[in-house]
Parts: C-alpha cells; sequence; structure tokens
C-alpha cells in the first residue's frame, strides 16, 4: 500500500463521500472547490490508496422488515477456551465468511470477539449460534444482547477537517 499524504480538500472529499457517495462528481467537485477532472482524479487517488475501501448502499433495517419480515439484530461476546493464534485465527476465518455476521471485532480485555449480527428471526439466530458457537469445542462462552432499538447506527470515521 502506497503512502499518501492528505490536504484539506481530500479530507473534505473523504467526508462528503461518507455522508452521501450517491453525489455526483461535479457536485463533489463544486462543494470542495476543485474541477470536476480534479476531483475524479483525487477521488482516485484515495481509492488506489485504500482510503476509500468501497461504496455500499445502507438499508433502513425497520423499513425493510416493513417489506421483508422482522429482523433481529445482536451483538455478541465470544470467549474462546484456547487464545493461542491459530485458535483465534480459526474462529474469526469462520465468524467472517458467515452472512450474518455484519461486524467481528477481535476484542481485550474481556471476551476474545464482539460479534454484530443480523438474521431474520430467532431460528436464524439458532442456526447461526450452531454453526458458529455450538460446533466449535473452543467456544467457553457466548452471551448475546438483542437489539430492541436502534438508538444511532453511523458509517463515518471521524475526520480532522479544518
Amino acid at each position: 500500500m502506497e503512502s499518501i499524504t492528505l490536504d484539506s480538500t481530500d479530507l473534505r472529499l473523504l467526508d462528503l463521500l461518507q455522508t452521501d457517495a450517491a453525489q455526483s462528481n461535479q457536485a463533489l467537485a463544486a462543494a470542495v472547490h476543485v474541477s470536476p477532472p480534479t476531483c475524479l482524479r483525487r477521488i482516485k487517488r484515495l481509492t488506489d490508496a485504500g482510503l476509500i475501501e468501497r461504496q455500499v448502499a445502507l438499508l433502513q433495517p425497520d423499513r425493510l422488515a416493513a417489506v421483508q419480515g422482522h429482523g433481529l439484530a445482536c451483538i455478541v461476546e465470544v470467549s474462546l477456551d484456547r487464545q493461542g493464534a491459530e485458535h483465534l485465527d480459526a474462529f474469526e476465518t469462520r465468524a467472517v465468511a458467515d452472512a450474518s455476521v455484519q461486524q467481528c471485532w477481535r476484542v481485550s480485555p474481556g471476551p476474545d470477539f464482539v460479534l454484530v449480527v443480523h438474521t431474520r428471526d430467532m431460528p436464524g439466530y439458532l442456526a447461526l449460534s450452531q454453526r458458529l458457537f455450538t460446533s466449535d469445542a473452543n467456544v467457553r462462552n457466548v452471551k448475546a444482547f438483542f437489539a430492541t432499538r436502534r438508538a444511532k447506527f453511523d458509517t463515518k470515521v471521524p475526520l480532522a477537517l479544518e
């Protein structure tokens, strides 16, 4: 990965893209006071440097639930019996490969992992727990917290804007 230096224009672009990546190049260029070709070059450079990982659509779970079904979100703490690097890596590999796991954090102190999980319903969560927790003899403890309401959800990384 190349080393990159960020100026205030780069930081403003990153901030704007975090808020709404669907903005046109012309709108972004006008907002940061550069020409559209310069804006496009800067965004490509930021992407090539790995600062922009990907662009996605964020779905609103409550509105989606009205169309697709309720949905179940939970935060799960997982502690392993053995914490050797190979055991941690093996569990992490299985967790990140599961489509129901939205986020997987290796943490310390406390549990070894914190997972953010979204399943269609409780039977979906039970199937996930069989796949990830029950079938793994190295999983010592699982503590699940089921969401009753989402008060805040944001994906923005705070930037040091001038």
